[in-house]
């Protein structure tokens, strides 16, 4: 990796994303991989029982003291919640009840959502079709830190504060960079999640909420699940701008270490992704990858090539049915 010290800006290219012309080489030369967009039958099955096993916690923790029940919060329910955001993820391109069924998938959406503690699938999937759209455009794609964020969070100590904060910044970042108005299922999904909350507190008392809160808020934080944040889109190879991770973590997190896969063919389901790479391995064995998410936030930490600036960025046109 070449020497970048105290990056200044992000690293400006202005050439397209490159997803979309591998795209449309390798459905060219593997049109078996078109077999693969389909529902993931066990979604759902998975998810519900990820939502049930966080109610059963819930019901557990009131007895637990408040020292314990933050223990547990990183330990095992920061785990869950930060996996629930990964199913609404892939609950986002419709892999849950196909594309046929928007309707659906919206609302099982914010069934998954519950366990976080506060309402985010909706807003999530508006501004995640940016990032794909428009995959590090100026402006658009919300998955790129601003220039604040660039400026101050550039010395180790600050670094490890900004990563202990994403849920803060991924929740702030679209308002300042890319306002969009609310919509009908933003406002439904805040009103369910505000209904789950207050039955868990009126059946249960506080600390069932506080739990499922500080999960969401520790689990998205300083954790090692939280390593695939940096490792997917920051540029630890110049040149690179996407890669992905092979390792046992993806077991938990619906295989989004599959990330070079994922933004080839977003209509993939995360079970089929790993089907991808065995298909057409010539388009993923020689790139670089990423061993270790525990290692990408040490590196991310400590290396002083790397930050918030250490993005790839392009001014993207706005396609014509922009919403």
């Amino acid at each position: 990796m070449g020497n970048r010290a105290g990056r200044s800006d992000f690293e400006w290219v202005y050439t397209d994303q490159p997803h979309t012309q591998r795209r449309k080489e390798m459905l060219a030369k593997y049109p078996a991989i078109k077999a693969l967009m389909r529902p993931d039958p066990y979604l759902k099955w998975t998810v519900t029982a990820m939502v049930l096993a966080q109610l059963l916690a819930c019901w557990l923790a009131q007895g637990l003291a408040w020292r314990w029940l933050f223990f547990c919060a990183y330990a095992f329910g920061g785990c869950v919640n930060h996996s629930l955001t990964l199913a609404i993820h892939d609950i986002s391109h419709n892999t849950a009840f196909g594309t046929g069924r928007p309707s659906r998938n919206r609302w099982f959406a914010i069934f998954a959502n519950l366990p976080v503690g506060l309402p985010y699938a909706a807003s999530f999937k508006k501004y995640h079709v940016d990032h794909h759209r428009y995959l590090g455009g100026d402006g658009l794609d919300v998955d790129v830190p601003t220039y604040f964020e660039g400026r101050l969070f550039c010395t180790p100590a600050r670094k490890l504060l900004w990563l202990a904060l994403q849920p803060f910044f991924y929740t702030l970042r679209p308002l300042c960079v890319h306002p969009k108005a609310m919509t009908r299922m933003e406002l439904c999904n805040a009103l369910v999640q505000l209904a789950a909350d207050a039955t868990i507190y009126a059946l249960w008392g506080l600390k069932p909420v506080v739990y499922l809160l500080a999960s969401s808020l520790l689990g998205l934080g300083l954790h090692p699940i939280s390593g695939h944040f940096v490792a997917e889109h920051y540029m630890f190879l110049k040149g690179h701008e996407t890669y992905s991770y092979y390792g046992p973590l993806n077991w938990i997190t619906f295989n989004v270490g599959y990330h070079m896969e994922h933004h080839d063919f977003p209509s993939i389901p995360s079970c089929n992704l790993p089907l991808v790479r065995k298909i057409a391995p010539e388009y993923y064995d020689h790139l670089p990858q990423h061993h270790s998410w525990v290692k990408v936030l040490w590196d991310f930490v400590f290396d002083d090539s790397l930050g918030p600036f250490a993005r790839v960025k392009r001014v993207c046109k706005l396609a014509e049915n922009h919403l």
